[in-house]
């Protein structure tokens, strides 16, 4: 038997080609509310959730904030942001690795985005799917924890390429863990070359939520982009 006798299909390219028409869809939507999108994506345990609390409470006075929380079970984190002072939603996954336009979509209807500046997506955490697609979000913001190391943009290329700004969490432990902020970010550049990505050098905020240590640079930059949109 030959290809000639059966049609073959490329389904992931289909799936991508799909959700892209989505998220297009989903960030006009969200414009046209002027309502400002990040997807947040990061490993377990890198601090998203504790950056999203910390945020929260200092921009709650100036920006009316949403967040989706995503993850396969549980509504740990979204009691916790919650209380920070955020318009919440809990999405469960079913199982899936990562969030697509399709479930972005929906949690935006269910959570009501009316009255809301900045909608905080927090992805499931990995630093493979959440990559690769995209759910319509003005912005892609990582968080790479410290206790992680400097070499991650070598191992999830992909995080690092799609990605418009780099948040360096825990930025307090760099010295017990010897990460090197300069190797970083040569292997960022290098990633995002190799990518042919227009800007190679990612903006790289190095920032701790626990002593407050470089988190004005962070909401600065959250405030230039809202407002610039």
């Amino acid at each position: 038997m030959n290809n000639d006798e059966f049609k073959v299909i490329e389904v992931k390219s289909r799936i991508l080609e799909d959700n892209d028409s989505i998220a297009d869809a989903v960030r006009s939507r969200m414009r046209e509310k002027g309502v400002f999108l990040i997807n947040l994506m990061a490993s377990p345990g890198a601090g998203k959730t504790t950056l999203l609390a910390r945020t929260i409470r200092e921009l709650k006075d100036t920006y009316r904030i949403g967040v989706m929380e995503a993850d396969v079970d549980s509504d740990v984190d979204a009691r916790t942001v919650a209380e920070a002072g955020a318009k919440v939603i809990q999405v469960h996954t079913g199982g899936s690795c990562h969030m697509d336009a399709v479930m972005t979509q929906k949690g935006l209807d269910e959570m009501g985005v009316d009255g809301l500046d900045l909608v905080f997506l927090e992805n499931v955490g990995n630093l493979v799917c959440p990559a690769e697609f995209d759910v319509g979000a003005d912005k892609r913001v990582m968080i790479l924890s410290v206790p992680e190391g400097d070499d991650k943009p070598l191992k999830y290329p992909l995080m690092f390429q799609v990605s418009d700004l780099l948040v360096v969490s825990k930025s307090d432990t760099a010295a017990i863990f010897d990460f090197d902020f300069d190797r970083l970010r040569e292997n960022v550049s290098a990633q995002r070359k190799k990518a042919d990505r227009r800007s190679a050098e990612m903006p790289v905020l190095p920032l701790s939520a626990k002593t407050g240590e470089g988190f004005d640079a962070w909401i600065s930059w959250l405030k230039r982009e809202v407002n610039a949109r």
